[in-house]
């Protein structure tokens, strides 16, 4: 009996903990970051949606919209440092300052190393790492003059360790793991919580824009993606993260097994890594 009273305060403890609070989603339009969308509606958070393609955004909004009354649509392109700044400060001025803001946009790659041109690695660095710092530079100061706030940001495993045909997409994942390790340090003596997720294989739409060397995109959904876990189940495991502030949340199925190999059994991991089909 008290251990069911116990689950039930922490229900109640972190249910509805972005009610009315001001939250932020890039990569909104699809994948992930519409499910995360759909988590925080369902909480009635105020919620601002981001993505490059106003119509789909639309398209979420509306469906956010039966879950909460306040669902804004920013549109922008994350691949564009003038213009991810110039939004964000546009947007903390018409709204005002952010509670929750989880970096989530992004762009995959399907190419070898060693052909891809350094114009493709910028720009998925650009899309997948710098954004990310552009965005969350400009929340930061409203956070801790409130003294609290959120940050999360999505990697992937890739960010754990390289995988074929990622080269510039698994360094843009490593990056966010310093970046964001290190703010979440710096940003606690303010109340601030950093969170980074690891997605594994989520069934998204993820390897059709995904960029190959001659810049365009893969089209072709990989077995991976196809098979993983849906995206709702990876949104409630994030949003859930979040609210009890974990630093990092592992979110996947078996292939999440290689981080912990690498961890505890170096020698193993490359003994393995070697035969990783690249999708």
């Amino acid at each position: 009996m008290a251990g069911a009273i116990l689950q039930l305060h922490f229900y109640y403890l972190f249910a509805m903990i972005f009610k009315d609070k001001l939250c932020w989603v890039t990569g909104a339009s699809s994948g992930i970051g519409e499910a995360l969308a759909y988590e925080l509606a369902k909480q009635e958070a105020r919620l601002i949606i981001s993505a490059r393609n106003e119509d789909e955004l639309n398209r979420v909004k509306k469906n956010c919209l039966d879950y909460t009354s306040f669902c804004e649509v920013v549109p922008f392109d994350l691949s564009k440092p003038d213009e991810v700044e110039r939004t964000a400060n546009e947007t903390i001025s018409r709204f005002g300052n952010i509670f929750l803001l989880i970096n989530n946009g992004g762009i995959s790659q399907r190419s070898l190393a060693h052909e891809t041109p350094i114009e493709i690695d910028r720009k998925i660095l650009e899309i997948d790492f710098f954004s990310y710092v552009i965005l969350t530079k400009a929340v930061i100061p409203g956070m801790i003059a409130q003294k609290e706030g959120y940050i999360a940001a999505t990697s992937s495993i890739s960010g754990k360790f390289g995988f074929p045909y990622r080269s510039a997409y698994a360094a843009a994942k490593h990056a966010i793991q310093g970046f964001f390790e290190t703010l979440r340090i710096e940003l606690q003596p303010f109340g601030i919580s950093v969170t980074i997720a690891y997605p594994g294989r989520i069934k998204t739409n993820i390897s059709l824009s995904a960029v190959e060397s001659n810049g365009k995109p893969h089209g072709e959904m990989d077995p991976g993606q196809a098979n993983g876990i849906p995206a709702e189940k990876c949104a409630k495991q994030f949003v859930k993260a979040i609210e009890k502030r974990k630093p990092e949340k592992l979110i996947g199925s078996k292939e999440l097994l290689m981080v912990h190999i690498k961890r505890l059994c170096p020698w193993l991991f490359y003994k393995l890594v070697n035969k990783i089909k690249p999708n």
